[in-house]
């Protein structure tokens, strides 16, 4: 939902501690002249703003959930430049919700110009832009078709993407082991019925071995001005702007 949350008087909605002001988890992935979007949430344009997002190579979504699909109208300021269509790199279920959601983009009839061209890209398994390897990885979350993403670059750290998840299965654990940096969903202190709890995230970080890892998809539960002491080394809670060097 965003922190601060709308209605809400708890002392972390009122707090101007800035990393507790929360978007809808999204992130940017940087290599080389490369530059991949991972979901266009509905905080996309703000986003986008505060950190002087100007152009991107591809959108990558995790799943159809409105909280990582709701600015995709937003996605027309990256097409604006671009002569050719925009990659966007889904399930086949989430590309269904989108293609619903929005059929005026996907529509080969009504082309636009200035406005979303997609070039709808069904994931069938890893792909790669240039020297950088993307690998979904498979999840569960509520009754949607989810994944999380590996990121992986010849000779540089590898970072796994899983913003939204309730159980990782054995295949996906297989591929998740060793890595670098994991940024994980880590909703609530307290049980989630379709989101790890804390307790969930910290299991599955040291199940799979990750040296670094990072909460996120946090809720008013996190304060960012007294938690964190009591981590595990390593573990730290994610913050809107944070910028991870691999």
């Amino acid at each position: 939902m965003g922190v601060p949350v709308i209605g809400c008087d708890c002392a972390v909605c009122q707090s101007d501690e800035p990393r507790n002001q929360r978007t809808r988890s999204s992130v940017v992935v940087n290599w080389g002249d490369v530059t991949l979007l991972v979901d266009s949430g509905p905080d996309l344009r703000m986003q986008a703003l505060r950190e002087g997002l100007r152009e991107i190579d591809a959108v990558i979504y995790t799943h159809g959930h409105l909280d990582h699909v709701a600015g995709f109208d937003e996605l027309r300021a990256f097409c604006w430049r671009k002569k050719e269509p925009l990659p966007l790199h889904a399930t086949a279920g989430c590309m269904e919700t989108l293609v619903e959601m929005f059929g005026w983009a996907f529509n080969p009839q009504r082309v636009i110009e200035g406005y979303v061209r997609p070039d709808a890209r069904v994931i069938s398994g890893p792909f790669s832009y240039g020297d950088l390897m993307v690998t979904p990885l498979p999840v569960e979350h509520a009754t949607v078709e989810t994944i999380g993403y590996l990121f992986e670059v010849p000779g540089q750290r590898s970072v796994a993407y899983l913003p939204d998840v309730k159980r990782i299965p054995e295949p996906t654990m297989a591929l998740l082991k060793g890595v670098d940096v994991m940024v994980v969903d880590a909703l609530r202190v307290s049980p989630h019925s379709t989101h790890f709890s804390l307790a969930e995230a910290l299991e599955a970080v040291e199940a799979c071995g990750a040296g670094e890892a990072w909460l996120t998809h946090l809720s008013h539960e996190y304060d960012a001005r007294t938690f964190g002491d009591d981590l595990p080394v390593g573990v730290r809670l994610a913050w809107d702007g944070l910028q991870i060097s691999l």
